[in-house]
This record gives C-alpha cells, structure tokens and sequence, in this order.
C-alpha cells in the first residue's frame, strides 16, 4: 500500500477538486496539510455540487476521516460557516470524522483587514493580488511566533495573554495604515464564543496518523494551490505565504518524510493564473478567451477570471523536479477540442539567452519570452473518453509530448468534470515496482 500526495504543478487550479474526489473514495484517512481558506475545491458527487475551502474532501464521504492539519492557518468563522453549510447539504459532520490539529494557526479578522489595507495601500507593480483573506499575515504572526494556537482556545487565561501580545504589533500597523485598532476584550469574545463549535474536533493529529500507519490505512495529503505559489520555489513575490509542495505534507500534519508515498502532481492540459505575476504564455487574443470560456476559469472561492495561456512544459517541469512528482493527472484535455494548433513552450529567452528553467530573479522573470514548439490539434471530441482508444491520435502524440517534455510519467487522464470520465494509466495507490 501507498498514500499519496495531490499537489499542483502550476499556479493552482489545476482541477485537484475532482482527483482528490476520486482518489478520496480509495482512502481511509485524507489530511489537508496548508494554505488557508483562499484556495477550495469543487467537487461533484451524484450531481450534488460541494465546494470547499478548509474541509478535507473526504468529509463528503462516509466512513473516512478528514484531518486539517497543523500547516494549514483557519479562520475559525469561515471554517464553521462551511460545516454549517455542508451539514445543510446533509454531510455528517462530526468529532469522529473531522479532527483539527491542536497546534494550527488561527486566522483572525484583524489579519484581514491588514491584508487588504497593505494590498490597497500597494501601487502599480508592487501589488501581489491576494485574496485579502488574511492568509499571508496570519502566516507572518506563527513565524513571527505571536500567532494564536486552535489549542489556545480552551484556556481564557492563556487566550488573552497571547491576543493582548498580538495587539501590541498589529494596533501599531492599523493605525500606520490608517485603519481602526482592535479591541482586546472584543476579539476575546468573539473567539471564545466561537470556540465551542470547534473544540470538539481537536485533536493530536499526528498521533492519529501514527495509529493509522500502524494498521496499514491509506492516506491522502491534500494540497492547495499550485508549485509556482510557493513561497520558496514559486514566482516571488507573487506567490501564497506556505509551501505547496509535496515535502510540506509532512511537515503540515506530522508524519515522516517517507511516509508521503506516491506524488501526484496535477497539471492542466494548459495554463492558467489568478492574480499578479508572470505568465510567460498567456494569451491575451481569441484563443486566450476560448480557454477560459471552454475551462470555465473562474475561482472557486474568490469567482475571480484567471488568466489563460498554452502548456508551459518548462514550468512543469521545473515543479516536477522540485517537488518530486511520481506522475501527473493531466485535466481538462477537453478543452483543447477543436483549435488547430497548439503550441507548447519548450524553453524561455531572456535578454537573448536561451534558459530550460524559470530564474528566481523577478526582473529575470518578467522578461521572458516562450520558445514555441507547434503541434497539431484535433477537430474530434475527447470529451468523456474513458480510454486511449477514445481519443484521437493527435490528442495522444500532445500528451506523449508533455510526458517527454516534463520527464513525467501521465497517471491519471481526466476528460470532464465528472469523476468517471477519467483514464487511469497508474493507480496511485498502487504504485508499479
């Protein structure tokens, strides 16, 4: 047996939804190991729609248990309000199958409102495009080592001394920006009220995934965004405030590095991003357009148009190498139906040097122009195919292109948004010797 972990390889939206959907049903345990309520899944199942944001997406299934594990920063509000909502959807939601990781950050509100007092205070190309979510500051706050713990709400005595510590630093920041101060006894009131609808979950996490090693469960590490967001390795700094790649899994629920298992990283059959930053092959014609129509690229939480370009096989490709990918689910083959060429970018120029990998200096990346390799497209549909033999010959020459191009094996072949219209080349589970 195997466990896995589902990362993106570009700058998010990849399609994990449906993947992690998928490979939820073969897994006992799912962990959400980081990232914050800025990143969600939608996922379909008998034609109900779930969206997500901070819940594993084996909460939708019964007999599973879903972790959010300590790498991940909560809003305690937004995470109640998704369970309120997923339990009108008729999820059973409960401390048996849901457990927080007692050493987790908490998002509060006065992270968001920082967030977007420094992204409005921002000009021209200093803005980074977050969510105003208050992610990156709450991020900040646990490197910075003032952060409020989910285990610091079951003790008030302990709970005020660490808000009245956080205030000192983030009243001098509101009153530079302009904005309100936070009221100590206020944000004390609001989070012990909220308290009791978390605190049941609470849990150590790690020993719960230490009990489900032992008797051989198979668990699935869930990520959010994408390669290219992370903090470290992504396009900085235009990027998420954690790291998004596979080696966080363990690090952001309290496991061992080999006990991460298979990688698998999910790669759109093109490119698309959301915000600010580089984009080496967007397109900004018809084509361009036609994506994002056909993909319906919209965010899941923010309902935010993502921008669309070709297949970036030098920006995977970096992704696979630093993330240690052991296979890719390719998405949304579909949407390429119809054009009559698709270019794929093999390598990048700068400054009229040719480079097989994007440079961490962002003067460097904002430079670069995409070399272009040509392929032919397909007028026939692979919508729904469910084999090889669905799919039109050029259909299967692009994808064994992208294979070569990116030194990765396809696992997985998704044709649709529906779970089964999905072609398994390797189960992840379980893994080829």
């Amino acid at each position: 047996m195997s466990n896995v972990a589902v990362v993106g390889t570009q700058w998010g939206d990849e399609g994990k939804g449906k993947i992690v959907d998928w490979l939820s049903e073969r897994a006992d345990v799912v962990v959400r190991f980081q990232g914050g309520h800025n990143a969600g899944h939608t996922l379909v199942i008998d034609g109900e729609v779930y969206k997500l944001s901070l819940l594993p997406s084996g909460i939708v299934r019964k007999g599973k248990t879903s972790i959010i594990g300590n790498g991940v920063v909560i809003d305690p509000w937004a995470l109640v309000d998704e369970m309120e909502r997923l339990r009108e959807q008729g999820v059973d939601l409960s401390a048996e199958n849901l457990k927080i990781a007692e050493n987790a950050a908490l998002i509060l509100p006065l992270h968001g409102a920082v967030d977007r007092a420094r992204e409005a205070a921002a000009s021209g190309e200093t803005k980074i495009g977050t969510t105003g979510r208050g992610i990156g500051p709450a991020y900040e706050d646990k490197v910075g080592r003032r952060a409020i713990r989910v285990c610091d709400l079951a003790c008030e005595d302990t709970l005020r001394e660490r808000v009245a510590a956080l205030l000192i630093h983030h009243n001098a920041i509101l009153r530079g920006l302009g904005q309100p101060e936070v009221d100590q006894d206020d944000l004390v009131e609001k989070l012990l009220e909220i308290a009791p609808k978390l605190l049941p979950h609470v849990d150590v996490v790690w020993q719960r995934l230490e009990e489900a090693r032992k008797t051989d469960k198979r668990v699935l590490f869930e990520g959010a965004q994408g390669a290219m967001l992370d903090v470290d390795h992504g396009t900085y700094p235009f990027v998420t405030s954690s790291n998004t790649m596979a080696g966080q899994a363990a690090c952001g629920s309290g496991i061992g590095p080999g006990q991460v298992g298979f990688v698998l990283g999910i790669t759109k059959a093109y490119t698309t991003r959301v915000g600010s930053g580089p984009f080496p092959t967007e397109l900004d014609d018809e084509i361009g357009q036609r994506l994002g129509e056909r993909g319906r690229e919209f965010g899941t939480v923010t309902g935010r148009q993502r921008r669309c370009g070709y297949f970036d096989a030098v920006l995977v490709r970096q992704s696979c190498k630093l993330g240690g990918v052991s296979g890719i689910a390719l998405t949304k083959l579909d949407v390429l139906d119809g054009l009559d060429e698709l270019k794929i970018c093999v390598g990048y120029r700068i400054d009229g040097e040719v480079y097989d990998h994007l440079p961490a200096l962002a003067k460097s990346q904002a430079k670069v122009e995409p070399v272009y390799e040509t392929l032919q497209g397909w007028s026939e549909s692979t919508y729904g195919a469910r084999s090889w033999a669905d799919l039109p010959a050029t259909a299967i020459k692009y994808i064994r292109r992208i294979e070569e191009l990116i030194e990765a094996p396809v696992a997985l072949l998704s044709t649709s948004p529906e779970r089964d219209d999905t072609i398994l080349v390797q189960d992840p589970f379980h893994p080829q010797k």
